[in-house]
């Protein structure tokens, strides 16, 4: 069962300790901070804010210290189903539970088993990260990036991580978008990026377990999602603005996809 790999997973997870701060980059600790003023613009902070608190009374309401590794090998499953979804499967979440899902259900799940052991990696060095990421796909030129303006923005968005301390979710959205946007490998970017945004979530503490399901909640929000990236990726500071106010919507109801809220997860 593949949800049984994606518990075995957890094995390496529950050697980590609950929180993995970023380290900021020597060279860049007393630079300004790049997602400062994106994450200032109107309405931002009051909707991430609404967001992290929904997200922090699920997990206490429902009892985090209780939770199993079973929960979190669940809510990597859904957001392995969704994740695929969103990069064109058609297998249900049924069939990626028994292993019957097409081959991109299939990579995904090969992602989500893996990615909470490389949260260490992402607060040390985001580049490699996402590299490892990208190589669990399997896809072409695994772990490396198109050109070296893909490899540049890779590194610039690296350095953004390692130095902000802007809150944890703004982050998230960011490393998300950006990644969606630059699309630095060959294929599979989708992938990778939803991957990050949960990876952010869990190394800055906002869900240590990971039982949220930020990949679901951008499903959920399939036409928005969509529009969105596109409005990013466009440039702008409307497309940027638009972006973080729809992620911080899409990260809530990441939070309503989670286990936690389901009796029989």
């Amino acid at each position: 069962m593949l949800l049984g790999s994606l518990r075995g997973s957890l094995i390496v997870r529950s050697k980590l300790p609950d929180t993995v701060p970023a380290v900021p980059h020597p060279s860049t600790e007393s630079s300004p901070d790049p997602f400062a003023w994106p994450a200032g613009l109107e309405g931002v902070p009051s909707a991430f804010a609404a967001t992290r608190d929904g997200i922090d009374v699920m997990l206490r309401d429902r009892g985090l210290r209780r939770t199993s590794p079973e929960q979190t090998a669940e809510s990597l499953l859904r957001g392995a189903h969704a994740s695929a979804v969103l990069e064109g499967s058609v297998s249900s979440l049924e069939e990626v539970r028994t292993g019957a899902g097409d081959s991109i259900a299939q990579i995904s799940v090969r992602v989500s088993t893996e990615l909470l052991a490389l949260v260490p990696v992402l607060g040390r060095s985001p580049l490699q990260a996402f590299a490892r990421l990208h190589a669990l796909t399997g896809g072409a030129a695994a772990g490396r990036p198109v050109s070296p303006e893909a490899t540049a923005r890779l590194q610039s968005l690296g350095r953004a991580m390692l130095r902000t301390s802007v809150p944890a979710l703004v982050v998230a959205a960011l490393a998300h978008a950006e990644l969606v946007a630059a699309s630095p490998f060959a294929e599979h970017n989708g992938i990778v990026s939803r991957a990050v945004e949960r990876q952010v979530l869990v190394s800055r503490g906002v869900d240590p377990a990971s039982l949220v399901v930020p990949e679901a909640g951008h499903l959920a929000l399939r036409a928005a999602y969509e529009s969105n990236l596109r409005g990013y990726r466009e440039g702008g500071s409307g497309g940027l603005h638009a972006w973080l106010l729809y992620a911080a919507e899409a990260l809530a109801k990441g939070a309503e996809a989670s286990p936690l809220r389901d009796p029989a997860g």
